[in-house]
């Protein structure tokens, strides 16, 4: 167990590298992509909105959210700890999926915030794991 830990510690600063440019430029032949599998959507408010401007939209924003939430399109939503917007994990294939979803809510509308969408997926080192022929 304790190797499998280290292993993956000393695997991701190379993955996370080799996961954002092409396999070729990497220097690490054939690494796999993730398959996006969420998009993490980053909720920032837009420069010179007011707190005002914002709390005025909340109450139907909240609602918008909530049946997103429900209707399995938001996983999971979140406060940014520093205390400047929200996260969502948006259940989407690709980024444009994802902006579709979150073009509908209040906030959107009124185009009071910015947004920055990451697709993320599973995380590729574990394949290592699983041994040859896992790699697929």
């Amino acid at each position: 167990m304790k190797f499998m830990i280290a292993f993956l510690i000393a695997m991701l600063p190379a993955a996370c590298t080799a996961q954002s440019q092409p396999a070729a430029a990497s220097g690490v032949p054939g690494v796999a992509i993730p398959k996006t599998t969420e998009v993490l959507v980053i909720l920032t408010p837009r420069q010179g909105v007011t707190s005002q401007q914002i709390m005025a939209v909340i109450p139907e924003e909240v609602r918008a959210t909530v049946k997103l939430y429900l209707d399995g399109k938001i996983r999971e939503w979140y406060s940014r700890g520093d205390g400047k917007g929200v996260v969502f994990l948006v259940d989407a294939k690709t980024e444009d999926e994802a902006r579709a979803v979150m073009e509908t809510l209040p906030l959107a509308k009124e185009q009071l915030m910015d947004y920055q969408y990451i697709p993320v997926g599973p995380l590729m080192p574990l394949r290592a794991l699983m041994g040859p022929g896992a790699q697929q």
